[in-house]
């Protein structure tokens, strides 16, 4: 800039500003300026994640090594049998084996096997004959499986096989499925890309209903032995499979009657391990995580019932029976139950393998995750952060949701009872006396505000003979409580580690990949209840996992509605895991 330039500027100042002679900025100030930004600046970027401070230990709060977090096994191929794994490995690719994998499922898919809530006796519901074709299926499918297994038909439909191994020593390996699908809504048929029932296959995809839930883990069971029987191999351990034919109906007449059987015939803690359907793998934060259930939630269905005079509503009181089971319905939704992360749960222990193998999860979090273990503190900052996201906080809590309400039957008479039923999904930490305790105490007040004589599942809560102007009555919906499941054993466990290493077995082989560690291995479980619930006595070692690769969606977004499918790729490596599964099983001597 010319001086000549600089002169004409300040001729145009205000004359208190002109000639007046700078003043030179402490170092200090600048210091401190500069300072200041730099810590906003750091703030910022550490709160955003993008910024991780050293970590300073504290009594109390020591830092685990990631990789202590959650412990990998190595994968796990069979030794004895590897050649014959090997060389299945390669028939499994062949496009005459892709057809005939396909034509099974598809064709067990093509036979109808709803099951509904509320089907009547065996005997009485017509029904139930749904699955008299889909026994002839399987019996003309399956050739090898029938001539060689032994075959009992429990309560008419359930189906228990046992292929009996050399040493009737060694725990069988138990193998479940259910042969049912969820129905298909008559009002949906013109929504679905192929129809429910017809098994199409558009050269990627199956489609129809029970292709992923549960079609594809019976018919990959059976149609695995097909295979293995057919190469003429033998067990060592015998395979005992259970399918039953109600699981999405609760499982009363099937695996409820399944498992006295078992019980009956081989005993209390009899298998080595039991694997039914359940987690898948995905992506997860950056990573590929199979996430194998280890125990399932409880499961109570509580009904509030109120009662109160009927009369004209033409001279109705403050409050009728469906206000105070209103007022009282807000109240339970304004108070959910408190979500604590609990050390030693599934979904604890799940947090951990992401902490220590999941790039993409926050800086924050790994640093409080990696503390947990030791620190109280660093739970709670971590499980706040966790809960951000709802479904892992569904999973972790005890839930609540009302889902029937019925209430008076004229609109001109006061109703004299109205009642709702509130669905609990118990945590795996908690149990069903807990909730009733907590459902008790949670309305006991508004019981007091409305002059509710108080009865809560048998016993009488309010003052016994005290007047009142109505009742409150909780209890039991339909006597279907079930508690939350035990928790499988991980860690050291013989049985997960022969699981968890036949999960990266797959992996890698379905890839053709050697040692990758491509797929992280972890404990958690699903939001809903399989036919293990009944199996709890058969062993301490149950396993709710099927391996399908469901990409960056978790499978339950799929099932249970229109266009169910499965992709075929994914199948195949089904039967991988099955095969692999079942000759690691054999050749263990640690089960």
């Amino acid at each position: 800039m010319s001086p000549t330039i600089i002169v004409e500027k300040e001729k145009l100042l205000p004359l208190s500003y002109q000639n007046e002679p700078s003043k030179p900025r402490s170092l200090l100030k600048i210091a401190a300026h500069y300072t200041v930004l730099l810590v906003s600046i750091c703030t910022l970027f550490y709160f955003l994640g993008f910024l991780q401070f050293p970590e300073l230990t504290y009594p109390g709060e020591d830092t685990l090594n990631e990789a202590d977090l959650c412990p990998q096994p190595p994968a796990l191929t069979p030794s004895v049998h590897a050649d014959l794994w090997q060389d299945l490995g390669k028939t499994y690719q062949t496009d005459e084996f892709v057809t005939r994998a396909t034509n099974w499922l598809g064709g067990a898919v093509q036979v109808p096997t709803q099951s509904y809530d509320k089907m009547g006796p065996i005997d009485e519901d017509e029904r139930w004959k749904a699955f008299v074709p889909f026994h002839e299926y399987l019996l003309v499918s399956f050739p090898q499986v029938h001539a060689t297994l032994s075959l009992a038909k429990v309560n008419t439909y359930g189906l228990v096989y046992e292929w009996t191994g050399s040493d009737t020593s060694l725990k069988p390996l138990l193998l479940a499925g259910h042969q049912d699908v969820v129905p298909v809504n008559p009002d949906t048929v013109d929504e679905w890309t192929h129809p429910p029932f017809s098994g199409h296959y558009d050269g990627k995809d199956l489609w129809g209903r029970g292709s992923s839930d549960d079609k594809n883990g019976l018919i990959g069971i059976l149609s695995t032995i097909e295979v293995l029987l057919e190469k003429g191999f033998k067990p060592n351990r015998s395979v005992v499979l259970a399918f039953g034919f109600d699981e999405e109906a609760s499982g009363l007449y099937g695996a409820r009657s399944i498992a006295g059987y078992l019980l009956e015939t081989y005993g209390t803690d009899s298998f080595a391990m039991l694997v039914d359907e359940g987690g898948d793998y995905m992506e997860e934060y950056g990573s590929v995580i199979a996430t194998v259930g280890t125990a399932e939630k409880g499961y109570f269905d509580v009904r509030v019932e109120v009662e109160s005079p009927g009369g004209h509503s033409s001279v109705p009181p403050e409050h009728t029976t469906i206000g105070i089971l209103a007022s009282l319905v807000a109240h339970i939704e304004k108070h959910p139950y408190e979500a604590h992360l609990g050390r030693g749960t599934p979904m604890y222990q799940k947090a951990l393998c992401l902490a220590a193998h999941a790039p993409d999860i926050s800086l924050s979090l790994r640093k409080y995750l990696k503390k947990a273990p030791k620190s109280d503190k660093a739970l709670r900052h971590a499980e706040k952060i966790l809960f951000e996201d709802r479904l892992f906080k569904a999973l972790v809590q005890t839930t609540q949701a009302v889902d029937l309400i019925q209430g008076g039957v004229k609109t001109n008479a006061l109703p004299e009872s109205a009642w709702a039923v509130v669905n609990h999904r118990i945590a795996t930490d908690s149990s069903v006396s807990a909730v009733q305790e907590h459902d008790s105490e949670l309305l006991f007040g508004l019981a007091q505000e409305f002059n509710l004589s108080f009865s809560a599942f048998g016993k009488q809560i309010s003052e016994d003979g005290a007047p009142s102007y109505g009742k409150l009555a909780l209890n039991d919906a339909f006597g279907a409580s079930l508690a939350p499941a035990p928790i499988t054993p991980t860690g050291d466990a013989a049985a997960f580690q022969l699981l968890a290493g036949t999960v990266k077995a797959t992996y890698d082989a379905h890839r053709g990949l050697v040692g990758s560690d491509g797929v992280v291995v972890s404990p958690g479980h699903m939001s809903g209840n399989t036919d293990t619930r009944y199996y709890w006595q058969l062993t301490p070692h149950i396993f709710r996992y099927n391996h399908h690769f469901t990409g960056k969606t978790s499978l339950f977004k799929d099932i249970h509605t229109v266009n169910e499918f499965i992709e075929v790729d994914a199948y195949i490596e089904m039967l991988k895991f099955f095969t692999t599964l079942i000759l690691n099983a054999d050749e263990s001597t640690s089960l």
